[in-house]
This record gives C-alpha cells, structure tokens and sequence, in this order.
C-alpha cells in the first residue's frame, strides 16, 4: 500500500509488517532529519507549526497618504502633549487675577477740542438735525433768502457770525477752510479723539450753505451773496435789525435784507473758492459731493478772477465789520486750494509768478507781518505751499490790514516744496516763500522782541489792541503744523540768521499760547467757557444771554436780558471770548464785546491749533502727508534753459 509522502516523497507501507513501536519511532526520527536538511516554505510550516503572530506594520496608511508608523506616533503625542500644555496655560491665566490697564484720560488739548467744536452747533442757522446737542437752540432764519426772485432760491443754512445773528460769508468761508485744512492735516487726531464725523458734518454745513449763495452749477456768473442780515446802527437808527435787537435767533421777526456782489468781488469769491476747495479734499471718499464743490469753487474762482475788486470796498456794510484790505493775497490762497483740489497747474502757474506775490505783500514786511487771520493769508499760503506754515490772526469789527495773510499762503506753498520738490520753473519763488516762512516762525519766538507779550506771556500780534485770542490761535496753529512739517521732512529745525532752533520750540510756543487761553494766566481764567472751573459767564451772545422759556421777547424787549448783570442762563460751551487786554486784564461784562464776544473765525483757528497739539506725545508729531496732494498728478519738472554760450 502507498501513502502521500507529506515531506514530498514517495511513502511506502507494508500492511504485513509487524515491526515494534520502537522501530517505528527510530523511523520517523530519521526521517524528520531528512526533512530538516530540506527549506521549507511558508505553507509548510504552518501545518508543522500551527498559526504564527503577525509582524507589527512599519507603516499607517492614511489614506491619502502612507507614513511612517514612528513618526505618526511622535507627531500625534506631540499634538496631544501641546493641547495639553496649552490647556492649561489657558487655565492658569484665566484663574490668576490681573490688572486691567485702562486708555490714559484724554490730555487739555483733547478735552478742549470737544467743548471748541461745540460752538459751532451753538452758532448754526436754519433746519437744526436732532443731534445738534444744544438743548436751548431750535430753528431759526427758515425765511432767509425766500420770495426774493434772485439768482438763488434760498438762503436757509450757514452759521451765526458771533453774538448776533448775521451771516458774514467772508469770515465764515475762512472758517470753513480753516476746519478742512486742520483735517486734511490731522484726521487720525480727530479720529481718535471721535470726533472725525462731527467736525466733517460741520464743514458740510458750511459748504451746503455756500452752495445755495451762487449758482454753483454754473460755469460762469455775474452775482455772489455776500452777507444775511444787517447790523447798520449808524446816526442812532433805531429800525429793528441784527445788531439793534436783542432776540433769540428762534424769535427773529424783522426783515433779513440780502447784500449780493455782482461788481467788484475778488476777495470774496477767492475765499469762497478755497472754502470749497479745501472741503472737496475732506469729503474726497463722497466722489459726487467732492466734484459738486470743485465745480463750485471753479465757478467762484473764475468769478473772482474776472470781476477785479474788494467786496468791502465803498459804503458796503462789510467794512465797517469784516473790510477787506485787499484781493490779491485771497488770489493766492484760494489758487493754492484749487491747486491742491483739482491739480491743474495752470493754477500754480498763476499763484507763482512773482507779480502775484508782490501785490500781495508777501514780501512787505511790516508791524502786522506774520500774521494770520480772515483778512490776512499771506502766511497760511506761503506754510502751505512749502509746508503750511503758521498764520495767525482773525481780526473782528476791526479794519485789519492784508499783510497778515502771507503766513498762510507762504505755510501751503512751502508744503508744496518740501513733499514734492516741483522743481523748475517753480524752485526760486517756493523757496522764497519757504524763507519768508522761516522769517515769520523766528518772529513768533521771544528772543527777537518781534511782538511784545502780557506779563502772563500772551503773544500780542495784533500791538495791543482789544481782541488778541483769536490771533494767538492761528500762530499756535500754524507754529505746531510748520513744526510738524518738519519733522514729516526729517529736518530737525530751521535758522533764524545764524542761529539754528529745533522744531521742539516752536510746539513749545504753541503750547503756551493755548495753555493761557485755557486758563494758565495770571487771572487764572479759561478764556473758552465751559473749560475747567472758572471761566466768562456773561458772553456777548443773544441765544446764550436769554433763556429758553417759552417766551418770546421782542425787538427791544430782550435787552433787559442783554443789560442784566447776572451771568447768562444758558452756557455756550466752546465759545473762545475776545480775550484780555494787553495787562492780561479782563472784564466779565455782557455788552463789552471787546472782552467777550466769541467769533466764528477765531474759535476756527483755536479748533486747529487745538487738535494740532492733541493726542499722545509720540504720536503728536504726524501729519498726513499725502491726503492734500490726492488730485496733484506727478511732476516732471522741466529742465532749466541752457546757459548761454560761452564767448570770450
């Protein structure tokens, strides 16, 4: 019989053989040293030697990707061993008490600044909107401008000029340009102080007004509104106007008479070119607004262009409160502003011809250079084309002279040269500018008895006459945003003759010019009311002198209220009154304006010089470089002429 030989032979067996167990096993021991010496394979052994343990992968298959079981190892500890730890540092820094550092309080100038842009809601005409957060003002002058079948339709809006109720457009466009030109430098300050929405509704307020007095849509025009209301007292005229009446804004009965200027009405239009210029700039992201205001101030600009004359000139009403001494420094500023607004160089063209800056007195001299005002932009200008220099002054119910507005036209021209260098053929009269800039900056220091100062250190550019705040401002002004220029140009001063004097003392001179408005005087007294603990409390101002309740007092009879000697019953925060005089002397008296009358204009320079210096010191010195030049395309200047050949 034969069997399956399971090691591969042959197996053969004998039924017959009778052979012992022992034979049997000697037998399978020789043969399992045969199989021995014989590989066996894996199906082999496996009956041999039943099912074996399976040899751990080396590898994970993730699916998308195989990797290595070792490292997938490590990385998942590691993952897990960093959630833990993250855990529970997470814990301990929830558990453990800390201190919260609270924002550091506001600085003087900052808290200042909000009470300054209040007045402005305080002087506003027309439809006031719910937030104008005035409690004791309403609407007033709805029927200003209506039913006189003129050029325009009406003439609702704007703002009050002072303590009465005229709307003087000459000082009011100047103040409009003075808030645009403080943004345009400074919106990041007035943002963080939250107050960047505010301050660009109030210059729209303006603007809007501004848009109603010419027909702005017009290419060209022959009429301009120069004033609302009237404030004619002379011979003891007795009929009921502005300034005779003593009556809330809301109560106003008697007739508003427009002045228009259709003749001479250079000065004007130039002003109203730059407020609207200016403006287009802040509200650049509104691209329908802004175009709406360039286009105006095109029209306007043209219009002054054409019509050659002072708007005040004559027996206007206007100078015997805001004259006008002359029209070619406004030539200047205003081209400037249409400059920056619309980057036409054709404007530059005619700003920098050295005709244009001698009939504008920019090189005059003189006790009242250097000073900047609504009359006077000379120093504004020059700062501004070679930086925006520093200009000073805002002159009311007083005949100032021009001279004081190339500070302002000096300071944009000199920002001109400083952050575009145009070059050729613009060089040599910007740096003219730029040198008259320096000049006016070294006359603001006290080392050159330039002006004459209070015992209390009040800067007197105006030679001691009655109203000095307001010029003070303006050189505050115009000191911290040359300084700032400056320092945006990484030059760390300027020489004044052979003397050199870092940007840190002309902050320095700005600092103590607000710091006396605020209340750092010898009589201790915040010249801007509702400012820290003792300030005016009788101002010379109709709605804050009558209270609102319910009764409306006529003409006449709410000069009970302006005669009384109590203080006033309603607080016109943010108003800065006309100030001390040349003693640091001051009377709290209602009907002496000279001492506390506030004024558009000057609490529009003090807005700038305040929002100037406000803000944390290292963060103090910064000024949007580029946001003015934003319409300006790039310069290529024009290569000088050759010389002429040489010949022996």
């Amino acid at each position: 019989m034969y069997g399956r030989d399971p090691w591969g032979g042959p197996l053969e067996i004998h039924a017959t053989d009778s052979a012992t167990d022992d034979d049997r096993s000697r037998n399978l021991n020789d043969l399992d040293r045969a199989a021995l010496s014989r590989p066996l394979d894996e199906t082999q052994q496996s009956w041999l030697l039943g099912p074996t343990e399976q040899k751990k992968k080396k590898y994970v298959d993730l699916g998308c990707i195989i990797v290595s079981r070792k490292i997938f190892v490590w990385t998942v500890g590691t993952i897990v061993a960093a959630a833990l730890l993250a855990g529970f540092i997470t814990l301990i820094v929830k558990t453990v008490p800390r201190n919260h550092h609270k924002n550091p309080p506001p600085d003087n100038y900052t808290l200042a600044l909000h009470k300054a842009l209040k007045f402005f809601n305080a002087q506003k005409s027309g439809k006031l909107p719910r937030h104008n957060n005035v409690s004791w003002r309403g609407n007033s002058g709805l029927q200003d401008g209506k039913g006189d079948a003129s050029f325009y339709k009406d003439l609702v809006g704007g703002y009050y000029d002072a303590g009465d109720t005229i709307k003087f457009n000459f000082p009011m466009a100047y103040a409009m340009t003075m808030l645009s030109w403080s943004v345009i430098e400074y919106s990041h300050k007035y943002e963080a102080a939250g107050e960047l929405v505010h301050v660009k509704e109030l210059i729209k307020w303006g603007t809007d007004y501004f848009l109603k007095t010419f027909n702005s849509t017009a290419d060209s025009i022959n009429d301009m509104v120069a004033q609302v209301g009237s404030g004619n007292t002379d011979e003891g005229s007795t009929v009921p106007n502005d300034h005779y009446c003593w009556m809330r804004p809301e109560d106003m009965d008697y007739k508003r008479p427009v002045t228009t200027c259709n003749g001479a009405c250079s000065d004007l239009a130039a002003e109203m070119a730059a407020a609207l210029a200016s403006a287009s700039i802040v509200f650049k992201d509104n691209r329908e607004y802004s175009k709406k205001l360039v286009h105006g101030a095109k029209t306007a600009y043209q219009f002054g262009r054409t019509r050659r004359g002072r708007y005040s000139a004559g027996t206007a009403e206007a100078a015997k409160f805001y004259n006008s001494s002359m029209y070619w420094d406004e030539f200047i500023w205003g081209g400037a502003w249409m400059y920056y607004a619309t980057g036409n160089v054709s404007y530059l063209d005619l700003i920098t011809k050295p005709t244009m800056a001698k009939h504008a007195g920019a090189f005059w001299g003189g006790p009242f250079y250097g000073v900047f005002s609504w009359d006077n932009k000379l120093a504004g200008v020059q700062v501004s084309l070679l930086e925006n220099l520093l200009c000073l002054c805002f002159l009311y119910v007083h005949v100032l002279l021009t001279i004081m507005y190339p500070c302002a036209f000096q300071l944009l021209l000199t920002r001109l040269r400083l952050f575009l260098s145009p070059g050729y053929p613009y060089e040599e009269i910007l740096s003219t500018f730029h040198n008259q800039t320096n000049i006016v900056m070294c006359s603001y220091l006290p080392y050159f008895n330039k002006f004459n100062r209070t015992r209390g250190g009040l800067i007197q550019l105006n030679h001691g006459d009655p109203q000095p705040l307001q010029y003070a401002a303006n050189a505050a002004f115009l000191a911290t945003l040359y300084s700032d220029y400056l320092d945006a140009a990484d030059t760390p001063g300027w020489n004044c003759g052979p003397n050199f004097y870092s940007t840190n003392v002309l902050r320095e001179f700005a600092r103590t010019q607000v710091d006396y408005i605020l209340g750092k005087n010898p009589r201790n007294m915040s010249y801007l009311v509702g400012f820290g603990q003792k300030y005016p409390k009788r101002v010379h101002h109709r709605g804050a002198s009558i209270p609102k309740n319910k009764v409306k007092y006529n003409c006449k009879g709410g000069w009970k209220w302006r005669d009384s000697k109590k203080p006033n019953p309603n607080t016109i925060e943010g108003a800065m009154v006309a100030g001390p005089d040349k003693r640091d002397g001051f009377r709290d008296v209602r009907m002496n304006y000279n001492y506390t009358e506030p004024t558009l204009a000057g609490n529009a320079g003090l807005v700038a010089a305040l929002v100037a210096l406000s803000g944390e010191e290292d963060a103090s010195r910064t000024i949007d470089k580029n946001t003015i030049f934003s319409a300006v395309p790039p310069l290529f200047p024009t290569p000088p002429p050759p010389p002429a050949p040489w010949r022996p």
